[in-house]
């Protein structure tokens, strides 16, 4: 199926990349870098919309065009997938959630950037400074019709279905959820545990949220979302940009690896690309297979 001597390509195996009709990638990019929060401009916010720019736009298509209605974006800032849903998804009113800490007060940022048509912009987002593992959110059962879930869930580090479970209550029945987390078996760390390195996250100085805490396959994925109540419309793995790692090199081994497993071609993007439905069942009971050391009565 492979040529042994050239690298399986995560590439082959996903959707070609969703840019908005008229648009290009070049000026969506040429946008994001340009975007100042709160009057700073740094480069890790340009490394980040660059290194991710192609992730933004799955993202953005995720979302269904006629998509209307209120949206829940949760850890908005940058602001990144915020902003091309405000321009190419008008109809959705936006709710925004991020969490600096228990003792941040800012309840609004300025973002000043260069627009989708190329003219300087400023804009204030105003949001809710929460913990979604730990707090409950302010608004009342099925007050969303979307929600975007989107590079959070491999940060949390304590309760993850607890989060998916507040999401779920304030969702619809029948609502969207868009939901991407990195892919704990992209290609990239395949290669890494074959050449000995290590794939751990480093630490962070924002602590331990700034860090990803626990990533998960495209299968554990699933697991989490059908236990939590989720029925599946969409999911695949993606790059969205070089994958990391001298891979030439292993390229044989990694290949054979490959291919001894049924379509598992299919599971080596760097993220998952998920969209779910919200369906009335759900089961709150912890599931053994993520969570140990809890009283059995908690256990499902």
């Amino acid at each position: 199926m492979f040529q042994s001597r050239k690298l399986i390509n995560p590439r082959s195996y996903q959707p070609s990349l969703p840019v908005p009709k008229g648009y290009s990638k070049a000026g969506i990019l040429d946008s994001l870098v340009s975007v100042s929060i709160s009057g700073s401009a740094t480069g890790e916010l340009r490394d980040y919309a660059t290194a991710d720019c192609e992730r933004f736009l799955h993202t953005l298509d995720l979302v269904p065009q006629d998509a209307e209605g209120r949206m829940l974006e949760i850890g908005a800032n940058p602001y990144f997938t915020t902003l091309l849903m405000r321009r190419f998804r008008p109809a959705l009113a936006l709710d925004l959630v991020n969490f600096f800490g228990p003792e941040a007060v800012d309840r609004a940022q300025e973002v000043v950037f260069r627009n989708f048509e190329g003219v300087e912009e400023r804009t204030t987002f105003d949001f809710l400074n929460l913990n979604i593992e730990a707090d409950a959110l302010p608004y009342p059962d099925d007050h969303f019709d979307h929600i975007i879930f989107c590079e959070v869930l491999e940060h949390l580090t304590i309760d993850p279905l607890r989060a998916v479970m507040e999401l779920k209550r304030v969702l619809k029945p029948d609502g969207c959820m868009v939901l991407t987390t990195p892919n704990a078996v992209r290609l990239e760390n395949v290669i890494a545990f074959i050449e000995g390195r290590n794939i751990y996250d480093p630490y962070s100085a924002y602590g331990p949220h700034g860090r990803h805490n626990r990533e998960y396959t495209r299968h554990e994925l699933h697991q989490l979302m059908e236990h939590a109540g989720f029925r599946i419309e969409v999911s695949y793995t993606g790059n969205v940009h070089d994958d990391i790692g001298s891979a030439q090199a292993s390229a044989r081994i990694v290949n054979a690896a490959i291919q001894a497993q049924k379509s598992r071609e299919h599971d080596l993007g760097q993220y998952l690309f998920t969209r779910w439905r919200n369906t009335p069942a759900g089961n709150a009971k912890l599931p053994r297979w993520l969570y140990r050391s809890y009283s059995e009565d908690r256990m499902a």
